[in-house]
């Protein structure tokens, strides 16, 4: 990541906050890497009827150890470019790129 460029990240207290661009259409799910201040994820599901996105939410639940229900769509229901809350984390991928919130 450049100086200039923000992060894909953020924290609201215990929640963390992502900007993504979904990649569907891969062979697996797996995160890349950032571009123009969003996190590449790629799904293994179409995009269609919501299945990507679907996936893509289970996906950040199993690599940030929470129930899918603590993981928010904010924006981005029909595009590529998502908005995420997940709530009170339990565990940080290091491929996610995020820094652990300040006490």
């Amino acid at each position: 990541m450049s100086g200039a460029e923000a992060p894909h990240w953020r924290w609201d207290g215990d929640d963390l906050l992502l900007d993504l661009q979904g990649k569907p259409g891969a062979r697996h799910d797996a995160f890349g890497r950032v571009m123009a201040g969003r996190l590449q994820v790629q799904i293994a599901a179409a995009p269609e009827d919501g299945k990507a996105t679907a996936r893509l939410l289970a996906f950040l639940a199993e690599q940030f150890g929470v129930p899918r229900s603590s993981v928010e769509l904010r924006y981005g229901l029909a595009s590529p470019k998502k908005g995420i809350c997940i709530r009170a984390p339990r565990s940080l991928p290091a491929a996610a790129g995020v820094t652990p919130r300040s006490s």
